[in-house]
């Protein structure tokens, strides 16, 4: 007889978290951000950005920011 295990869900229920890591990014840095979205994601890496590394969202050109997405991993 195989027992149920009640607290698993099904993977499509399953929400993976998202993480970015700086040193994915080239930097040497071992900061690690994680969030449910990637918009949430994006919200925290910016904050990072301006308070540990000094660069300012609004003067990140489209092609970097497209690289920040790209090293957006699903955990």
């Amino acid at each position: 007889m195989v027992k149920s295990r009640p607290n698993l869900q099904s993977k499509k229920e399953m929400k993976m978290a998202k993480v970015l890591r700086c040193r994915d990014l080239g930097m040497k840095c071992t900061h690690e951000l994680r969030a449910e979205t990637e918009e949430e994601l994006l919200k925290l890496a910016a904050q990072h950005a301006e308070k540990d590394h000094g660069i300012h969202v609004s003067s990140i050109p489209p092609a970097i920011m497209a690289m920040v997405k790209a090293a957006i991993k699903d955990e």
